[in-house]
């Protein structure tokens, strides 16, 4: 059986990401392995419900923190942990990253209670699940607010103002600077096709892809 291996996407809505997740779990798919592409928060019919919550009802940070974990412990029990025992790529559009974002950074809620949190939930005899890799979209929050105006009506997050999201971008960099061994930066601010060949690069290099990766339709026209 293949090791399974977990790979988290994060980034600010409209950073190209969920685009980028279909290509790559095509790829995989493709090049003969088994993929459980989910999501945060989500995954499960639990955590779907406490999305939806999330997403739409009134609340204060600490609720919402607390709402976030409470998905994640049943997505990790549920999804996450099952597939990498299968030896599945786990694909997951946000992960653990994206509370120290937007509840830390963005709400400006205590990042001490977030990590006892995440020790909580995530905390098991070998230590501590995360990714195995996390690809963070980085992108000028004006830049991603001018794409998503063109793409949906927003929800309760993606309707705040952007000094938010400048907050929020300043956690994703906080993160990737505190773990640079598992963050890797991804410029987003280029073209899909750009985004494509500096992403499954990184994955050739770590031994996850082969040489020969082809650009997914869904990335076509760049």
């Amino acid at each position: 059986m293949s090791k399974g291996i977990f790979i988290s996407f994060e980034g600010v809505d409209g950073a190209g990401k969920s685009t980028h997740i279909q290509g790559l779990a095509e790829t995989f798919r493709q090049q003969g392995r088994q993929v459980t592409l989910t999501r945060e928060p989500g995954g499960t019919p639990l955590a779907e419900k406490l999305r939806h919550m999330v997403l739409n009802d009134a609340m204060d940070p600490l609720t919402e923190a607390l709402l976030m974990f409470a998905a994640r412990r049943s997505h990790i029990q549920e999804v996450i942990q099952p597939a990498l025992v299968r030896g599945d790529v786990v694909l997951c559009d946000r992960f653990t990253d994206a509370t120290f974002a937007y509840q830390g950074h963005g709400r400006g809620f205590d990042l001490a209670v977030l990590s006892q949190l995440e020790q909580w939930v995530q905390g098991h005899a070998d230590g501590l699940l995360e990714p195995d890799m996390t690809l963070w979209f980085a992108l000028d929050p004006a830049i991603a607010a001018q794409r998503l105006a063109a793409a949906r009506v927003p929800d309760r997050f993606e309707s705040q103002p952007q000094a938010f999201f400048a907050q929020v971008h300043a956690g994703y960099e906080a993160r990737a600077l505190a773990s640079p061994g598992r963050v890797v930066r991804i410029n987003a601010a280029q073209s899909r096709h750009q985004v494509w060949q500096q992403m499954t690069q990184v994955l050739v290099r770590r031994g996850w892809l082969s040489i020969m990766v082809p650009v997914p339709a869904a990335l076509t026209p760049p």
